[in-house]
């Protein structure tokens, strides 16, 4: 569950109305206790007595017997129950601000839902007014969010369907002149047996890439962290990808530090070099160097691929869209399906890391950053 920090909002402008508004009764509350205390004594108590008297038709004797027996003997109640008065006229005055304040909030919050609903508050409530505004904003770009992961899932379903029947037309239309040419001499027979199984294992790819990306995008439960050698494990991958390294005459240089760890899932992370280094591979210079190199800074262990090639700077920024390919031309000899750099950003933010790329005056460079070990895994002292 996530666990919301409390702000502290400023909010001096109601404050000092309210203050405002509770001097202004009780100075009024302390006004009329003053007058009614002067009730009780001097030429002001003589005056009521006097008009008890005339009103009355009573002696002056009586009449200031009346005046003490009504108004002095009973002079405690009657504060008492004029600040009683005062206290409720408070409360209520309050009361109407604050209903007249919450129903502006409410119609401020029937605002969110108007897309071109102007939320209008009181100065008193500029913070809320703020903090509804910021809220519209956050949900106007969370619904952009999700419109365009929409556009991009129905991108998926086409991109796919295109890319799965470029093959599947091919397997299907030599299979279909093997089936009409029994006669077929065998080492034609044999080319296009070769060819249709290449198309098949280039439909396979295909289908093993949308999968992966359809389960990384659905996959809530915590990934399985241990420690993991990179040194090792990038050994490992460049030895895998010897053939396609060989094939134009490239090579992988890895400059890591055998004693660089890292805290991940090996098999995920696997996959995110795996898909960079392909990608180096089938955009870089022929006959050229693929450097890979690793930093452990404060909190983070930074890892780099660099190879020669460059990609333009308006596409750095959409290279690791799912299907984006850099030259579509290319697709034939790299088989790329353009999901290898969006699998590998996915699996990079689950593990709470970053990936970008870089590229200028020739060269180009992935980074990517992961957490370092947590202290509880850690062998040494935190």
């Amino acid at each position: 569950m996530k666990i919301f920090k409390k702000s502290e909002y400023n909010y001096s402008k109601l404050s000092r109305l309210t203050y405002i508004k509770g001097v202004f009764i009780t100075a009024g509350a302390v006004l009329i206790i003053f007058l009614l205390r002067l009730l009780s004594r001097g030429h002001l108590a003589d005056r009521i007595a006097e008009w008890i008297a005339r009103q009355f038709s009573l002696s002056d004797f009586q009449a200031e017997m009346a005046y003490f027996n009504l108004i002095t003997l009973n002079m405690q109640y009657i504060l008492a129950t004029v600040i009683i008065i005062f206290m409720l006229l408070l409360f209520r005055m309050l009361l109407n601000s604050y209903k007249k304040y919450f129903d502006e909030v409410v119609n401020g919050i029937d605002q969110l839902i108007d897309e071109d609903g102007q939320i209008s508050l009181s100065p008193e409530l500029e913070v809320v007014e703020h903090k509804l505004i910021h809220v519209s904003h956050t949900l106007k770009i969370r619904d952009d969010e999700k419109q365009r992961a929409e556009q991009q899932k129905d991108d998926l379903v086409v991109y796919l369907a295109h890319d799965v029947k470029t093959p599947l037309t091919s397997v299907m239309g030599y299979l279909s002149l093997l089936d009409e040419n029994p006669d077929m001499p065998d080492g034609k027979k044999s080319e296009y047996i070769h060819i249709a199984w290449e198309k098949a294992n280039r439909l396979e790819t295909l289908i093993n890439e949308f999968f992966e990306i359809i389960r990384n995008n659905s996959e809530s439960a915590p990934l399985q962290k241990t420690k993991i050698d990179l040194y090792y494990m990038m050994v490992q991958i460049a030895d895998e990808l010897y053939p396609q390294l060989n094939s134009c005459g490239k090579r992988i240089e890895n400059n890591i530090s055998e004693t660089v760890v890292l805290y991940g899932n090996p098999d995920k992370l696997a996959r995110v070099f795996n898909n960079i280094l392909k990608n180096a591979i089938a955009y870089s210079v022929d006959h050229s160097v693929i450097t890979i190199s690793a930093q452990e800074r404060p909190g983070k262990t930074v890892i780099k691929f660099e190879n020669e090639g460059d990609i333009p700077k308006d596409k750095l920024q959409v290279i690791f869209d799912k299907f984006y390919r850099l030259d579509s031309s290319r697709l034939s000899a790299t088989g790329g399906s353009g999901l290898g750099l969006a699998i590998a950003k996915d699996i990079v933010i689950r593990h709470g890391g970053d990936i970008k790329a870089e590229s200028s005056n020739g060269v180009t460079v992935f980074s990517i950053e992961l957490p370092s070990i947590p202290c509880k895994v850690s062998d040494e002292m935190c």
